[in-house]
């Protein structure tokens, strides 16, 4: 079965509902942000390979997670997760990797985490400085938030 590889940007309350629901919400009346490959992406940089369109779409989620501290100091998360296609909506607009999620991912779904190493207050690192944490390591991406 094909798949959708997303980006979800994630703060305290995202990771918390993935420990304690074991999914991430998202239905048609409660659509959840998410950044992907998606047609926009690719007509706007035209001769870029998989990786690096996939690059640009997390880098887009990196910034987005930025907007969902709740305190200076919070760490910028991003969840890597595999979606069902048919629950992945483009969206018109930039950054034109914006998708949102129309049916929830569960935490089965998710390969890994993308976490500040660490945050200076007001000064955000480029994507590519976030470390990575296997899914199985969810309770350790919680403790950074305390």
């Amino acid at each position: 079965m094909p798949v959708v590889r997303v980006y979800v940007p994630l703060g305290r309350s995202g990771l918390e509902e993935l420990s304690s629901e074991g999914s991430l919400a998202a239905g048609p009346g409660n659509p959840r942000v998410a950044y992907a490959v998606t047609s926009g992406l690719e007509q706007s940089a035209p001769g870029l390979d998989v990786e690096d369109l996939e690059y640009a779409a997390f880098s887009d989620a990196v910034e987005a997670a930025g907007a969902l501290r709740s305190a200076p100091r919070d760490r910028r998360v991003v969840a890597s997760a595999d979606a069902d296609p048919g629950s992945v909506a483009p969206r018109d607009g930039r950054p034109v990797s914006r998708v949102v999620l129309i049916a929830p991912v569960p935490l089965s779904r998710v390969a890994s985490f993308h976490v500040d190493d660490e945050v200076t207050a007001g000064v955000d690192e480029e994507a590519d400085e976030l470390l990575w944490y296997d899914v199985t390591e969810l309770d350790d991406v919680r403790a950074f938030f305390g």
